[in-house]
């Protein structure tokens, strides 16, 4: 008897040695198959170096009263309330589904990917991920079908992904870009933080496999400069970016993620920690000041004490011989980049919206008063013109129909397609 359990446990062990080496093989594939971090440079699944360049597509899932033409009307919230005041809830619905629906669609992203980007950072709402009112949805919100999208098209062309919660539970920031009240309650309310947690875990959770994912970006731009007590706010910070990492570390082990600092993304001394995750890097914001590696020497030396990335994740709103400088010292300091934004009114973007003429009426009563409903009444302008200007933007807003800035993408690194010189 026992000869015998000597011989099968004698055939079944290479087996078991077998199985052990598969599942490790396993593993290593896996993590093989992302961007890794290694000190401060970020390497691809090939062995080479990944030098971030690209652009964000701001406006599209967390809109901002700016690039429609809006300066009072400014956050999510506002200008959704702006659209039922001009046509009511129900064509307001409509026109979030077919802005979601056109503004960014994959002929963008093919377009982003000719210019030679290797990279876009997708903002987006955390509501787009919850049942509350955001975009015309209050019940089976579409966040996860719109990031797939991306996904998708991005994978067509090669191109990494970087999800950016740009509007946190409770607000992060205090101002209009993260929809929130004038105040960053979300460093000091606990529902607001296990929300913020459970949202990424979720994302995490759905994304966990996906290489062409970059990376998660937990909080944009969190705590303003011009509270009072940002010395008591700042500290808050870095305990809820480790507690968000723990909760996507519990189904996702792989994927990098992005941690930015107080004041807009500028001031990195409350982070004292750098090195709780082996896949932690770090992002900056600089708008304005002068295009030099001494403007920027702060975030220089943190990337050089922590020995981590450094990614510039907004940058831009400036002229071509500005924006081509700081290009310029950004690579000389491998500090990546993402241009703000892609598409938006105007210029200063990649792509311009060129705004029907209709649309002035909408922009002055955006800018009129609203404090009373009469004063709403009296300021309003024509429904079925305010209708014929939300479909002519829609129209618009289109690819097809958006103009390429041609200098201004040559300014942050990129190239126009020759089809476009052409035309």
């Amino acid at each position: 008897m026992k000869l015998k359990s000597l011989i099968l446990s004698t055939l079944l062990l290479p087996l078991a040695f077998s199985c052990i080496d598969k599942a490790s093989d396993t593993a290593v594939s896996n993590k093989d198959r992302f961007v890794q971090v290694q000190g401060q440079d970020l390497i691809k699944p090939d062995g080479s170096k990944l030098y971030i360049v690209g652009t964000n597509l701001g406006n599209w899932l967390n809109p901002e009263g700016y690039m429609f033409g809006f300066q009072r009307m400014n956050a999510p919230r506002q200008i959704n309330e702006l659209f039922c005041e001009l046509v009511g809830p129900d064509k307001t619905t409509e026109f979030w589904r077919d802005f979601k629906d056109n503004y960014i669609t994959k002929e963008d992203i093919d377009f982003i990917a000719s210019t030679g980007a290797n990279t876009i950072r997708l903002p987006f709402h955390y509501k787009l991920f919850t049942d509350e009112d955001y975009m015309g949805l209050t019940k089976d919100q579409d966040g996860f079908a719109r990031i797939d999208s991306v996904v998708s098209w991005c994978k067509a062309n090669d191109l990494y992904l970087i999800l950016d919660m740009h509007d946190a539970p409770g607000g992060q920031t205090g101002d209009n870009i993260d929809d929130s009240y004038g105040y960053p309650w979300l460093m000091e309310s606990e529902k607001s933080q296990q929300q913020f947690c459970d949202i990424w875990q979720s994302i995490a959770a759905r994304y966990k496999d996906e290489p062409t994912i970059l990376g998660y970006e937990l909080i944009n731009e969190p705590i303003a400069h011009f509270f009072d007590n940002v010395a008591d706010l700042n500290p808050k910070l870095e305990p809820l970016q480790k507690r968000a990492v723990a909760a996507i570390r519990e189904v996702d082990p792989d994927h990098i993620i992005l941690i930015g600092a107080p004041q807009w993304n500028s001031n990195f001394e409350p982070l004292q920690d750098t090195d709780y995750d082996p896949q932690l890097m770090f992002t900056c914001h600089r708008y304005g000041g002068p295009a030099t590696a001494e403007a920027i020497q702060s975030y220089i030396d943190f990337k050089n004490k922590s020995n981590r990335p450094m990614y510039m994740g907004e940058i831009g709103h400036n002229t071509d011989e500005w924006q081509a400088d700081f290009v310029k010292v950004l690579k000389e300091n491998n500090i990546g980049y993402t241009f703000w934004p892609y598409k938006k009114k105007d210029d200063s973007c990649m792509m311009g919206i060129t705004m029907p003429e209709e649309w002035e009426e909408v922009v002055r009563f955006a800018e009129g008063p609203h404090h009373t409903f009469a004063e709403i009444r009296e300021a309003k302008p024509d429904r079925a013109k305010a209708q014929v200007a939300l479909d002519k933007f829609i129209e618009q807003c289109k690819a097809k129909n958006c103009t390429p800035q041609g200098s201004y993408i040559t300014s942050i690194g990129l190239s126009i397609p020759k089809k476009y010189i052409e035309q």
